[in-house]
């Protein structure tokens, strides 16, 4: 089973991160293409442009943003695909470049992630 954790793109990468994967849809300022050792970069799994500048990493938004960003994920096949891609993989990071670990999308596409791998039939193999 995938272990979904989330992580600041600043900080270091380190050996136990497993696949490490960028999860916004603008590159991090400050962050060199090398400094990041990405394995993957999901544009795709970020929010929309509009529902990220409406939300405004605001602690009062959270829970309305959740809701709606998990509607953009249920509505994208991309999303679904991404999820059978990882399922066989021990450990995946998920980085953000937001300055908040709680109120940020990342942690809330984990639990997506996490919810979505339990709806899926175990693998007979």
């Amino acid at each position: 089973m995938t272990e979904y954790v989330v992580k600041r793109i600043h900080d270091d990468p380190e050996a136990t991160d497993g696949l490490r994967v960028l999860v916004d849809r603008l590159w991090p300022r400050g962050i060199a293409k090398e400094r990041a050792a990405l394995d993957d970069w999901a544009k795709d799994l970020a929010p929309s442009p509009e529902l990220r500048i409406w939300f405004d990493h605001r602690a009062d938004r959270l829970e309305e943003f959740s809701a709606r960003y998990r509607g953009e994920l249920d509505a994208r096949p991309e999303a679904a695909g991404r999820v059978a891609q990882w399922s066989s993989l021990g450990r995946v990071t998920l980085l953000y470049a937001a300055k908040d670990p709680v109120v940020n999308h990342a942690v809330v596409l984990r639990d997506w992630l996490v919810e979505a791998a339990s709806d899926r039939p175990a693998d007979p193999t």
